[in-house]
């Protein structure tokens, strides 16, 4: 790919402003606000398949914004296709809240006004793709705008796949053969779009409630991890976000609200239990996910109606 722009070569001091000048009030027409800008880094590499272009950026994080008056600047009307290498992107468009990670990715509108929060050092493959041309490819119920993909399994990881295969290889092919293959990377994206979570939906009621057992099961089993998230339960089960809250439809909690509460039960457990006396309430709590002593405390009263350390003196 044809390296458009890098603070590599520049001192550290300068890179931050090189970065805003050449990139975000030129190359994209956007606004960053970085908090760490004394050792900036970032790159955006370019690589054009027929009308989709391919980009391969790095940046430090930040949030990048694109209002009005950006968009007023914009001389196309096209989608963004965003597929994470590396770190965490939050995608907020038409209040909105897009996760998307190596796992997942999203399509917004390039458009339309957004917010990146770009949590940790982020690279990313985005794709740039002209509305009316990827429009064809729909029927008249039109494009699903701001939604995940999930890339793990199915079309989403083969779209994503190409992808990474065009951003590795393709550059060096001639222009006639990449615009075929970028009309052919519409396509393979336009059916992930157009089936999204239709086979997991698909499911029914039996299989879905063995579905979720099975994601509860391995919930159970990773209760004890501070870092378990949405994602990464989605993600370690093969499912998509939007399923994995559809599955949780058919208890009487959400999945946040299940995991709070199996941690609370295993906590009142171990209070109780003679053999693990020896350990402090707060060693319980953080062996079973609590980040903080407080917060575990707050919400145990709020559901058994006395603090833990009452409970342990009965």
């Amino acid at each position: 790919m044809e390296l458009v722009f890098t603070t590599e070569d520049l001192e550290p001091s300068k890179r931050y402003a090189a970065w805003q000048g050449a990139i975000c009030d030129v190359y994209v027409h956007v606004d960053v606000n970085a908090e760490k800008r004394s050792d900036y880094q970032g790159f955006i590499r370019e690589a054009r398949f027929g009308s989709v272009t391919m980009t391969d950026v790095l940046v430090s994080e930040q949030r990048i914004t694109r209002r009005e008056r950006h968009i007023a600047k914009l001389d196309k009307d096209c989608y963004y296709v965003e597929f994470v290498q590396q770190g965490k992107v939050n995608i907020l468009q038409a209040g909105q809240t897009l996760l998307s990670n190596p796992g997942v990715g999203a399509i917004f509108s390039a458009s339309e006004a957004y917010d990146l929060e770009c949590v940790g050092r982020v690279r990313s493959l985005y794709l740039e793709i002209p509305r009316e041309e990827f429009s064809s490819r729909f029927n008249e119920s039109g494009i699903p705008v701001a939604v995940t993909i999930a890339t793990g399994r199915g079309l989403g990881r083969i779209a994503a796949e190409f992808c990474a295969m065009l951003a590795s290889e393709g550059s060096s092919l001639e222009e006639t053969v990449r615009t075929r293959l970028g009309d052919e990377l519409m396509d393979v994206l336009a059916l992930a779009l157009d089936m999204g979570d239709k086979d997991d939906f698909s499911e029914d009621a039996t299989a879905q409630k063995a579905r979720l057992r099975s994601v509860k099961a391995w919930i159970e089993e990773h209760l004890a991890d501070p870092d378990l998230s949405l994602e990464k339960i989605a993600r370690s089960n093969g499912v998509s976000l939007r399923h994995l809250h559809y599955l949780f439809r058919l208890t009487d909690l959400s999945v946040s609200e299940w995991i709070l509460d199996r941690r609370l039960l295993r906590c009142h457990d171990a209070l109780i239990c003679p053999e693990l006396r020896s350990l402090s309430v707060t060693e319980l709590a953080y062996r079973f996910g609590f980040r903080s002593s407080s917060h575990f405390s707050t919400v145990f009263r709020r559901k058994f109606g006395h603090s833990p350390s009452e409970l342990r003196r009965r």
